[in-house]
């Protein structure tokens, strides 16, 4: 009996390893008989998974899968960065052969760019238009492309919703993660924009469990990080001021926060700012003593240190504050009274 049931159980390991290899051969076959040529660009750091995802992507193979336990059981493969002529009726190992050759077309120049932490998108998008054949507004439009945004929200867990407000300035405002990147000199706005928000996915990945458990949207976190990073120059504070903006918020009272002042008008925070700025009434103006809550977004690009300072705020019970933009220090007090003799102190 037992024989018979260790005959079976070979029978059955046979079976599914010849199941295994006979999809592996199918999986990694031609996606076409068509010869015809289809231009792939590897870009610089790409990772293999999403090398093989793109391949997927540009259907050039068959199986994502089957692609990637090749890749991984060939592990001395150096997949290269560039742009390639791939033909469609190559098989999977053919190409991820090409790809490991660095059989290209021919080098494409790249650009090294500083996106700076605390900047509008706009500063952004004068930077992109400054260093790529791109123009300021063609980058502008693609930020605001309704069905390209809608494939963000599709592809990135941390976007929803929320960026098709049509009150919202700029949808991306926020999510451009500030960093220094390689990217090919003829790279689009798309490739730029997907480049900038895999990076903020990697920054918010170890964090992703702290945000859902924080009661607030990845999009609230993003926009209390953006106030944060204007209102204070260090951790201590930041953290700090997203206490006071949570106390705030728990109390109904208006944030009356000057940063999203400014931003509201669209100017820049060294441009001169009126009363009539302050009380302007916009979706970003938490000074008008009518405006509730949160802005509709992020009024700047925060840094990691920010968003982690609006998912850590400090643990005080201040719920004032005074921002010296020309020192950079931040003064923070518990009652209005301080609040109002400070100001007093400081000549404002």
């Amino acid at each position: 009996m037992k024989i018979k049931k260790l005959i079976i159980l070979i029978v059955i390991v046979l079976l599914l390893i010849g199941g295994g290899i006979a999809f592996m051969v199918v999986s990694l076959k031609p996606v076409s008989k068509n010869t015809s040529e289809v231009t792939f660009e590897v870009a610089p750091n790409t990772s293999k998974i999403d090398i093989v995802k793109n391949l997927k992507s540009a259907g050039l193979i068959k199986n994502e899968f089957a692609a990637l336990v090749y890749v991984f059981f060939n592990s001395n493969l150096n997949l290269q960065a560039g742009s390639y002529k791939i033909n469609k009726a190559n098989s999977t190992q053919e190409i991820i052969g090409q790809i490991a050759d660095g059989r290209i077309i021919d080098i494409i120049p790249t650009v090294e760019v500083t996106f700076v932490e605390g900047k509008r998108l706009v500063d952004y998008a004068n930077l992109i238009s400054n260093n790529f054949g791109i123009e300021y507004n063609e980058f502008i439009e693609k930020c605001a492309d309704k069905e390209f945004l809608q494939e963000l929200i599709n592809n990135y867990w941390f976007i929803d919703e929320s960026i098709l407000n049509e009150d919202i300035y700029y949808p991306l405002e926020g999510y451009l993660a500030p960093d220094t990147y390689e990217f090919y000199q003829n790279s689009s706005p798309e490739q730029i924009i997907v480049k900038m928000l895999n990076n903020l996915d990697k920054k918010l990945a170890p964090l992703k469990s702290d945000i859902e458990k924080s009661g607030k949207s990845a999009h609230e976190i993003l926009t209390i990080a953006s106030i944060a990073e204007k209102e204070a120059i260090n951790e201590p504070d930041r953290k700090k001021v997203s206490q006071v903006i949570y106390k705030r918020l728990e109390l109904g009272m208006a944030l009356g926060m000057d940063v999203t002042s400014y931003y509201g008008v669209n100017k820049d925070m060294k441009e001169v700012i009126t009363y009539a700025d302050l009380i302007a009434e916009n979706p970003y103006n938490t000074r008008n003593s009518d405006f509730k809550g949160l802005p509709v977004g992020s009024i700047c690009n925060p840094s990691l240190e920010s968003i982690k300072a609006a998912i850590y705020p400090s643990d005080t019970e201040y719920v004032y504050f005074i921002a010296d933009i020309d020192t950079g220090k931040v003064f923070f007090f518990n009652t209005y009274d301080e609040f109002k003799n400070k100001k007093t102190d400081l000549g404002l």
